[in-house]
């Protein structure tokens, strides 16, 4: 399949928009891609059925974001393993620079950036509004599934590669933080209005490396794996465990 074009993306944010009008916390596609990729490099590959209910709220007591009908929601999955796709091969791709035509490229928006470009009594008009910084809602995406499946992100037994993960992680949580800095920078463009600071930018970049870092640790350590503790067996002429009374080798040890 190929990737997803501009009019693809249109068609996951009008089915956001629709399910938003019954339940207002359904997630932007920004912070669903965060979500996505947070799958993609997890050790332990979440089915459909464990992460769809958790990124829609379906299991929230106000019952969360049911689709339209079966043919959205066909779609909306149909779309988004598109998209699953192409990610999953760019981080599996080797890469020198994260601005190779290979390399993973997020579907951000430059939130503020468009805020900037707005008339000034428009922006008046949102000045009071908590505006997300550049990437911040990608990366929320991501710890969320780090937040909802600790057990799948405990850092691995080895101590070289607890720490590759740990620093990892901890780049990916900078960008969850506000741009506080001021911007001097166009996020998404050469000539565009100043949205982004040098130091934001930085970061940006350092959570996509940790992004291949973290897909690279679990491809090497592999699945988690479930220690099964043996019970000792009896002795043959302890009492037998299943309760019968008689002499292990005389009941089930004989079999």
């Amino acid at each position: 399949m190929t990737g997803l074009q501009p009019e693809d993306f249109d068609a996951l944010d009008d089915i956001l928009d629709d399910l938003r009008t019954r339940y207002e916390e359904t997630p932007q596609w920004e912070f669903c891609e965060g979500f996505m990729v947070a799958l993609i490099c997890c050790r332990r590959a979440i089915p459909e059925a464990e992460w769809l209910p958790v990124l829609l709220g379906l299991e929230d007591d106000e019952g969360g974001a049911e689709f339209l009908d079966e043919v959205q929601k066909v779609r909306f999955l149909n779309l988004w393993q598109r998209r699953y796709d192409e990610v999953k091969k760019a981080l599996d791709t080797e890469i020198k620079a994260l601005d190779e035509d290979s390399a993973y490229a997020p579907e951000v928006m430059d939130v503020r950036g468009a805020i900037a470009s707005l008339p000034a009594e428009e922006r008046a008009e949102i000045a009071s509004e908590e505006i997300p910084a550049f990437a911040q809602v990608w990366a929320l995406g991501f710890m969320f599934v780090v937040e909802n499946w600790p057990d799948e992100w405990a850092a691995p037994k080895d101590k070289d590669a607890a720490q590759w993960h740990d620093t990892a992680l901890e780049a990916i949580v900078a960008l969850t933080e506000d741009d506080t800095d001021e911007p001097t920078l166009s996020a998404l463009s050469e000539d565009g209005p100043l949205s982004v600071s040098e130091s934001r930018l930085n970061t940006y970049g350092e959570a996509l490396w940790a992004v291949y870092d973290l897909r690279e640790i679990w491809r090497t350590v592999g699945p988690r794996v479930t220690q099964v503790i043996k019970e000792a067996a009896p002795g043959r002429n302890d009492v037998c465990s299943c309760g019968s009374g008689k002499k292990y080798k005389r009941c089930c040890g004989a079999h």
